[in-house]
């Protein structure tokens, strides 16, 4: 009788399955250094905007509910000779609350009012009762509000997140665009010269 040949051993696959458990977790890690490279490469607030140097995009905001004496604005605002500063911010954003000592600060600048450089506020993705109230506690250096419930025009100015800032010469062309939080030196070294070049 011939003798049976022994039948070959199965392939084991599990030595495959812990080399599967690593592919998530490597993946992760890597998008977790891409994401902590891109936080420290450089300034945030010198992202580069395409609409510096053009005109403001066309948008017409209506004003705040419960802010009857700031109306809102427009593009059409923007080309009245005045350079503005246009500020968007929410009532729910931390670094807002952190800049907005320096926003009353900047409209009560004795310069920068007899420059006649006007504040405007666009409320981004806010309440309208939210923003009243973190108004009448920190103050409202803003002549004009601009609800911006849906963040489309906030968009359209090609906004990452809040806060910015947008230096807007007389004639509608945006001039200068601040990314973050505005401090102590960017004040000092960065807004005010910038409003001075767009004065000239």
């Amino acid at each position: 009788m011939a003798a049976i040949a022994p039948r070959p051993k199965a392939r084991s696959h599990s030595g495959r399955r812990p080399l599967l458990v690593f592919v998530p977790l490597v993946l992760f890690a890597a998008l977790a250094a891409l994401f902590v490279i891109r936080l420290y490469s450089g300034d945030a607030s010198l992202l580069p905007s395409a609409l510096i140097g053009r005109q403001v995009p066309a948008f017409a905001l209506p004003p705040l509910e419960g802010l009857p004496d700031k109306p809102g604005f427009s593009d059409a605002d923007l080309r009245q000779g005045n350079v503005t500063l246009v500020n968007v911010f929410a009532s729910w954003c931390v670094p807002c609350h952190q800049e907005h000592r320096l926003i009353m600060r900047l409209s009560a600048d004795p310069a920068v009012v007899r420059a006649g450089v006007r504040l405007f506020g666009l409320a981004y993705k806010d309440e309208p009762a939210n923003i009243a109230r973190f108004l009448a506690e920190a103050g409202n250096p803003f002549a004009n509000i601009g609800a911006d419930r849906k963040g489309r025009t906030a968009i359209d100015w090609g906004v990452y997140g809040v806060p910015e800032t947008f230096v807007v010469k007389g004639d509608g062309t945006i001039a200068y665009r601040f990314v973050g939080p505005i401090g102590e030196e960017s004040y000092r070294n960065v807004i005010l010269p910038e409003i001075e070049k767009a004065l000239r």
